[in-house]
C-alpha cells in the first residue's frame, strides 16, 4: 500500500485511514457461528471452552497444532472464545503458542486487539513472544492495541518487551499509529504517554517525513501536542 496521498490529497487520505482502520479492527477472523457449529473432535471442544472433551481428544492423541480451514489451531480458538484453561492444557500439549494462521495473527496478537488483558497475560505466560511480526501490515501487537487505544493491553506488551518502535509496511510505529489512527481523546493520549514513558523514538518519521509531533499538530490533538513537546520532540 502506497501513502503519497496521505498528506497530499486530504479526502484520499481521509478515506485510507479508515480503510485501514476498518481492516484492522476486521482481519482478525474469530470461527464464525457456521464454522463453530461444522467443527469436530478438538476444535469443537476448544471452540466450546469444554476441558474436559480436550482432554479426552489429548488423551487420544489428538495433535494439538493441527488446523482447519482457515489455518487457525485449536489454540487460537481458544484464544478467540477467551477460553485459558484450555489454552493452557494444549500448550502443555505442546501446541505453539506463536503460531500464525492465514492472516498471520498469533495468540498474543489476537488478545491485544479484543482488549482481553487476561487471556494477553496467560499467552505470555505460556511462551507466545510480544516481538512476534503479525498481520498482512508486518506489524505488532503493540502496534495493534496502540491503534486501537487499548491502554493496559500496550501496557503489558511493552513490559512483555515488544519492540517499541518496529515500522510496519504502511511506514508507521505504534507511537504514530496511537496519533494517526486514534482519535485524540484521553485512550490514545494515555497509550501514547505510555509509550513515551517507556522510551519510544519521539522523533522516528512516517514514509513522508511527518513526525510524531507534525502529525499531532496537523490533527489539532493538543494533549498529544502537550506531551510530545514535553520530551522535546521535533
Amino acid at each position: 500500500m502506497h501513502t503519497l496521498g496521505l498528506f497530499l490529497f486530504p479526502r484520499r487520505r481521509i478515506a485510507l485511514v479508515f480503510g485501514v482502520m476498518a481492516f484492522a479492527c476486521q482481519a482478525q477472523v474469530p470461527p464464525s457461528l457456521t464454522e463453530k457449529a461444522a467443527y469436530k473432535g478438538m476444535f469443537a471442544a476448544a471452540a466450546a471452552g469444554d476441558m474436559a472433551a480436550v482432554r479426552t481428544q489429548l488423551a487420544g492423541q489428538s495433535k494439538p497444532d493441527q488446523r482447519d480451514a482457515y489455518g487457525r489451531t485449536a489454540l487460537h480458538v481458544a484464544a478467540h472464545g477467551g477460553h485459558r484453561d484450555v489454552m493452557r492444557a494444549l500448550a502443555g500439549a505442546g501446541a505453539d503458542p506463536n503460531a500464525l494462521e492465514r492472516d498471520r495473527y498469533d495468540i498474543v496478537t489476537i488478545a491485544a486487539v479484543a482488549n482481553d488483558l487476561p487471556t494477553l497475560k496467560v499467552a505470555l505466560e505460556l511462551g507466545a513472544s510480544a516481538r512476534n511480526v503479525t498481520s498482512r501490515y508486518d506489524g505488532t501487537a503493540l502496534i495493534a492495541a496502540a491503534h486501537l487505544g487499548h491502554v493496559e493491553v500496550v501496557r503489558t506488551l511493552i513490559r512483555a518487551g515488544a519492540p517499541l518502535d518496529h515500522v510496519n509496511n504502511l511506514g508507521w510505529t505504534a507511537l504514530i499509529e496511537s496519533i494517526v489512527l486514534g482519535d485524540g481523546g484521553p485512550r490514545h493520549t494515555e497509550t501514547l504517554r505510555a509509550l513515551l514513558e517507556a522510551g519510544a523514538n519521539v522523533n522516528l518519521a512516517d514514509r513522508n517525513g511527518q513526525t510524531p509531533l507534525a502529525l499531532a499538530r496537523r490533527r489539532g490533538y493538543s494533549e498529544m501536542i502537550k506531551l510530545l513537546e514535553r520530551v522535546r520532540a521535533k
